[in-house]
């Protein structure tokens, strides 16, 4: 058996004498695990450090095998994203996220997300909210998608403010200023189509506040996890340096 495709890697670990396995999230076979022979060789290892992109060809005689990688560089930006502090925590959370993701299980969409998203992770102006973008899409992936399409009060489609902790559910702002104190808040550029433009620090918070409070109603707190250190650091530091503070 075989197959090829372009991925993005996550991990990779020492196998025997030379050998490493690699941990990639590929964009047509999920997240997939496989040796590379010689992945600890000049030519490989700087190819197999998390946050690049490559081609990689698998090979296996049964399916469930682990099986072996060829590997090709396709983007080699590990290296540029290591020189900003900012970078190494989005794609540590990037990879943190990707990792959670059943293994083999194909999602062709948050591939791409998260594909350009590294390509923008040493930017600090745009970095953070596609970060908060994905951490949205990521929900949606696994089956618990926000529906912020319409006020769950009144049906409007203008003005929505607020998300219910609960359900998931918009609010516009008068419909549900009454129980504010409740409600998540939903930053407006959530809604409309993505920016590179510099978000506010307030806004930065809401966002990775709201993504955060259901990913740990439904993706880490039912497998007993935490969020990542990896995110609150990066969470942190993105709103401070866009002049914000964060909401508890």
């Amino acid at each position: 058996m075989h197959w090829s495709d372009r991925a993005i890697v996550l991990a990779s670990r020492s196998h025997g004498e030379g050998g490493a396995v690699l941990e990639a999230m590929t964009r047509e076979h999920g997240r997939h695990l496989g040796l590379v022979h010689g992945g600890r060789s000049r030519r490989l290892a700087p190819v197999l450090q998390p946050g690049n992109a490559v081609e990689l060809t698998w090979r296996a005689r049964l399916e469930d095998q682990l099986g072996t990688f060829q590997v090709e560089a396709a983007a080699t930006r590990a290296a540029r994203l290591m020189s900003s502090g900012l970078a190494l925590s989005g794609l540590a959370t990037l990879a943190a996220h990707l990792r959670g993701l059943p293994e083999r299980d194909p999602h062709p969409e948050l591939f791409d997300a998260a594909d350009s998203l590294l390509d923008r992770m040493d930017d600090p102006a745009a970095a953070p909210g596609l970060l908060a973008r994905f951490e949205i899409l990521l929900l949606a992936e696994l089956g618990f998608g926000l529906d912020l399409a319409s006020c769950a009060l009144s049906g409007a489609t203008e003005d929505l403010a607020w998300v219910s902790p609960a359900t998931g559910r918009a609010a516009s702002r008068s419909a549900g200023e009454p129980w504010r104190d409740r409600l998540l808040p939903l930053p407006a550029f959530l809604l409309g189509p993505a920016s590179e433009a510099p978000l506010a620090g307030p806004d930065l918070a809401a966002a990775f506040r709201l993504s955060g409070h259901f990913l740990d109603l439904h993706v880490w707190a039912p497998s007993g996890m935490q969020a990542p250190d990896e995110r609150s650091r990066f969470v942190a530091r993105a709103v401070a340096e866009s002049g914000g503070d964060l909401i508890k």
